[in-house]
């Protein structure tokens, strides 16, 4: 039985849709990437980032995107959370463990009555409202489909289905780590709640 996902979210240009080591993606819509293979579609309940793959092609691509792959700062990483934490109390979704760095961010979320697949892009929705509405989203200010501001999010996510409680405490130190791997501080959110508290109403906030 699925007990939980780990959910990984990705900023714009951080994992593409034909990125050879593989993608959630069933299409490639830009004709400027699509020189660079069609669409590498796998399950999407698999971790293929440690895949090896041909690097220097899959840096070409990110050049030819419209704009610059997205890299959260500090304060917009923070809004990000903010948004997930925003989500979390609408939806009453017990989140165990978060983490938002540069270009990409993790969560461990519990079962829900929610489809992991809505699931996901209630976090991303909330968590782009409430970058533009601290004016720090990085496309303030431009205007892309249907005159809104530009996503700063791939279309696409992983999320892991995680079965036994081994994998879901394993994925939880992974996240809580993450940050500290790559030089930065532990992060500790207020609506991240520790396992095995599932029914816990989360307080809400960062």
């Amino acid at each position: 039985m699925v007990l939980g996902y780990h959910l990984i979210i990705s900023a714009y240009g951080f994992w593409l849709p034909n990125d050879p080591r593989g993608s959630g993606s069933d299409v490639v819509r830009s004709g400027k990437l699509l020189v660079f293979g069609e669409a590498t579609k796998v399950d999407a309940h698999q971790c293929v980032s440690r895949k090896p793959h041909d690097r220097k092609k899959r840096l070409a691509a990110k050049k030819a995107l419209n704009r610059p792959p997205v890299i959260f700062t500090g304060l917009q990483a923070r809004a990000v959370a903010r948004g997930f934490g925003r989500c979390s109390e609408k939806t009453a979704a017990t989140v165990w463990a978060c983490a938002v760095m540069p270009d990409h961010a993790h969560l461990v979320v519990a079962r829900h009555e929610h489809d992991i697949e809505v699931l996901g892009n209630l976090f991303k929705g909330e968590a782009t409202k409430q970058l533009v509405r601290e004016k720090i989203h990085p496309f303030q200010g431009q205007k892309g489909e249907k005159n809104r501001v530009p996503t700063c999010f791939g279309r696409k996510w992983w999320a892991i289905f995680l079965d036994t409680e081994d994998e879901v405490l394993r994925t939880i130190r992974y996240v809580e780590n993450n940050p500290v791997k790559a030089g930065f501080r532990q992060q500790k959110w207020r609506f991240v709640l520790p396992y095995p508290e599932r029914y816990q109403k989360p307080k809400g906030g960062v």
